[in-house]
């Protein structure tokens, strides 16, 4: 199944979106740090084949995705929901299933609890309920010292340099040194990931997501409404920063919930391991949900 590449303005944004499938059953895959449109290449032939029309767009600050705001409040939760119920409404799709990874997936967690837009169904790829990630980071020494970046991060323009510094070695660092399985992140791989980073207001813009989390929350504060969309996490075991233990809690906050742990695999789970993870998106997405 052939992937496209097509640009979508809405919202004051032109998102270069890649594109595999047709039709009004939208599967909508959002990428997290630092990564791009791109790291959903194995989900979306997949999802097409099974009569969704897939898109994975490069998110605001990143990738080919302009403008690229230099701001920090225009990266708050509130204003990535919108950017996302925009790119639901241009789609014209009548179904919706939300798929998101890393930040992507904080914000479908997001998006899907406050009901910004009916969705069918919910997956979500190694990332905790906000709800949940919170407790932890209150009462767990472990995470805080996992999630540490996110305070270095919180520092101006420094994090920005670190990370771009020698043709962006940090970023190429990120994907290779987490990976447990290094086969699919070849060369050509981390230069893509580095040439996106490296684009001009794009690492300024992709750590402002973490500035906008940290400095004001929005929608990430809660309150939590019980999300009712079917929803299925996969989570590699093996993920340097988020702990499995994060898992714990979340039923609390979903009312269908299903949880899928592949041992001996990385954060970058839908990357480090398609095929395992497409297996299971393909049996889940076609197992009938109770009404």
């Amino acid at each position: 199944m052939t992937i496209t590449t097509r640009r979508i303005a809405v919202g004051g944004f032109d998102f270069a979106v890649d594109e595999a499938g047709e039709g009004d059953h939208l599967a909508l895959c959002l990428h997290g740090f630092p990564e791009s449109r791109f790291s959903w290449r194995y989900q979306l032939p997949l999802l097409a084949s099974m009569g969704y029309r897939a898109w994975a767009p490069d998110l605001r600050g990143y990738g080919e995705t302009e403008p690229k705001p230099a701001d920090v409040p225009a990266y708050s939760i509130d204003r990535l929901m919108e950017d996302v119920a925009a790119l639901i409404d241009a789609s014209g799709a009548k179904r919706v299933t939300l798929i998101g990874h890393d930040w992507g997936a904080g914000l479908a967690w997001t998006f899907a609890a406050n009901r910004v837009r009916p969705l069918e169904r919910l997956v979500i790829m190694n990332v905790p309920h906000p709800a949940v990630m919170a407790e932890h980071l209150r009462r767990s020494w472990a995470q805080l010292k996992r999630s540490w970046y996110m305070f270095f991060f919180q520092l101006p323009g420094l994090p920005e340099r670190a990370m771009t510094a020698n043709d962006a070695r940090a970023i190429r660092q990120a994907f290779h040194g987490m990976a447990v399985d290094k086969t699919n992140f070849t060369p050509d791989v981390l230069a893509r990931y580095a040439a996106d980073a490296q684009r001009p207001g794009a690492i300024r813009g992709m750590i402002n997501w973490y500035r906008a989390a940290m400095r004001a929350q929005g929608k990430l504060a809660g309150p939590w409404p019980v999300i009712e969309t079917p929803t299925l996490i996969v989570w590699g075991e093996e993920d340097a920063a988020l702990g499995i233990e994060l898992l714990e809690g979340t039923q609390a906050h979903v009312r269908d919930l299903t949880i899928e742990r592949l041992p001996g695999v990385s954060h970058w789970v839908q990357q480090e391991a398609p095929e395992k993870v497409n297996a299971i998106l393909k049996a889940w997405l076609e197992t009938p949900r109770p009404a």
